[in-house]
């Protein structure tokens, strides 16, 4: 091993950069470092990985290993355990200090997060954590949590250093291939790519164009694919630090001209997402196992209990004869993205006509997701299906979403060819067109088009009613002051003059 004797292990997890990397900045304070990134066959085994983001993984190491490169340094990439590993590489060449940012994850990391805790204090070994955005470890109430995230936000950006002395393992190896890790072969043909380098473009295009569409433009998925800055899958890996995004929007808002309203309304709107970027992640991060378990313990059994297999493979399939849904799903899988609403609505549908429990919904959909972040995720799966207890019940019709956002059925025929030939009169009901209709435009109900599992209205009231009628309970209303007193928002940014609180839709399932 070249360059034994004192030197560090800069532990790269989902902050795949070097700007604004403050452990990396701490750790070359102290001589050489070890760039370290582990692929953790266990985490990409969970439920909740997918090809897709193994694919975008790879691509933001390559810009990072070629970033490292340019200043001296060199990532070593390695395959295992992230406790054996480090255990090996002890052996070998024992090293004092490990150095990362805190991660809010899934299950499977805070449960090796906390392994490695143990090993280091086994070893000797001083772990530096470090914040990566404005989420607050072991936070005791809500009360501050604003004026915090904003003193983070305002905090000088860690330069990229000008040179990065490394070591290198006593051993090497290609990454493992996605079907080493057994992931499915499943992958979206046309998601975003991955790597700082696409991330700054994508930012700097967002900022000077896109941003002016942003209000307005987010919630129909005919405009929101450009209109919304498809940041997501950047920050959820680390490519960007939310810091330096949050830095750069205010300064380029700060610098437009008086005549600039509408521009200068988008990226204000869009801060405000960053914003509940981290108010969302905070939920998990205080309350780790919302992932699994309903957020307010008397909605338990709510749905556990009536899963319904067909419902599911409808949903996920994109067979519920709901046109807006089942296009929705189609751009899932072609391209690993839908906007806000959209998924807003998904998980509605799934929870309230189809009665489906959001546990396995959610992990479907994580899967789908190439911007999919642990604390974002769970927590809006759980208020989009009214288990929080705390939140309005969210309840978005598929039918009247369509005619709002698709009125001329454009994003539906796009992606549901079918249709193309339905006349708009019965384009977002297609079910109740009578036979010579489905003659003429050659769409056969329940053979090329499918008739939905349930009657919408009816489902829909009647799951409404068994959700009310639970909050109701006393029991289940006492219990609320306290997921409040951890969880709640406590002050909303501004985010115009005139308005105090994010426009309705804020509390989305993407940025």
């Amino acid at each position: 091993m070249r360059g034994q004797g004192s030197y560090s292990v800069v532990w790269f997890k989902r902050d795949l950069r070097l700007h604004d990397h403050l452990p990396l900045r701490q750790a070359l304070q102290h001589g050489p470092v070890l760039c370290l990134y582990v692929v953790e066959p266990s985490l990409w085994a969970e439920p909740d990985a997918a090809r897709q983001h193994y694919g975008f993984l790879l691509e933001s190491l390559r810009d990072l290993y070629r970033d490292l490169r340019q200043l001296g340094g060199q990532l070593q990439v390695v395959t295992g355990e992230v406790t054996e590993v480090l255990a090996r590489l002890h052996r070998s060449a024992p090293f004092s200090r490990l150095y990362s940012h805190e991660e809010t994850g899934n299950g499977l990391t805070y449960r090796r997060d906390r392994a490695v805790k143990r090993w280091c204090q086994a070893q000797g070994v001083a772990w530096h954590e470090v914040p990566q955005f404005g989420v607050v470890r072991r936070l005791e109430e809500r009360n501050h949590w604003q004026a915090q995230w904003e003193a983070f936000m305002a905090q000088a950006v860690a330069a990229t250093p000008p040179h990065v002395p490394s070591i290198t393992l006593p051993w090497s190896e290609p990454p493992a291939s996605p079907d080493a890790l057994g992931l499915p072969t499943e992958e979206p043909p046309a998601r975003q790519r991955g790597g700082r380098r696409a991330a700054r473009q994508i930012l700097a295009d967002f900022l000077a164009e896109r941003s002016q569409q942003y209000r307005g433009g987010i919630s129909s998925p005919l405009s929101a694919p450009t209109a919304c800055s498809r940041l997501s899958p950047y920050l959820a890996l680390g490519c960007l630090s939310l810091r330096e995004v949050v830095q750069e929007t205010r300064l380029f808002a700060a610098r437009l001209p008086a005549s600039a309203s509408r521009h200068r309304a988008g990226l204000q709107a869009f801060i405000s997402r960053l914003y509940w970027h981290c108010h969302f992640i905070q939920k998990l991060e205080s309350e780790p196992a919302l992932e699994f378990h309903n957020l307010h313990r008397g909605y338990d059994g709510l749905r556990e209990d009536d899963w319904n297999p067909a419902h599911f493979s409808a949903l996920s399939a994109g067979r519920t004869g709901w046109p807006l849904v089942d296009a929705c799903v189609a751009m899932l899988r072609e391209t690993g993205w839908i906007n806000f609403r959209m998924r807003a609505m998904l998980v509605s549908v799934a929870s309230y006509p189809l009665w489906l429990h959001w546990r396995p919904v959610g992990e479907w959909l994580a899967r789908a997701f190439i911007d999919y972040e642990p604390g974002i995720h769970w927590s809006q799966m759980q208020m989009q299906a009214g288990t929080t207890g705390i939140n309005t019940t969210r309840v978005y019709n598929p039918i009247k979403q369509a005619r709002d956002h698709d009125p001329k059925g454009r994003f539906v025929r796009h992606w549901l060819p079918a249709l193309a030939r339905v006349p708009d009169a019965w384009l977002f009901e297609p079910w109740r067109m009578p036979p010579d209709v489905q003659a003429r435009c050659g769409v056969r109900v329940g053979i090329d088009i499918p008739e939905p599992p349930v009657d919408l209205e009816t489902a829909t009231r009647e799951a409404k009613a068994r959700v009310h009628a639970l909050r109701a309970q006393p029991e289940i209303r006492a219990a609320k002051a306290a997921i409040v007193a951890r969880h709640g928002s406590r002050r909303r940014p501004a985010t115009s003059r005139r308005t105090k609180r994010p426009p309705a839709g804020q509390l989305s399932l993407d940025i």
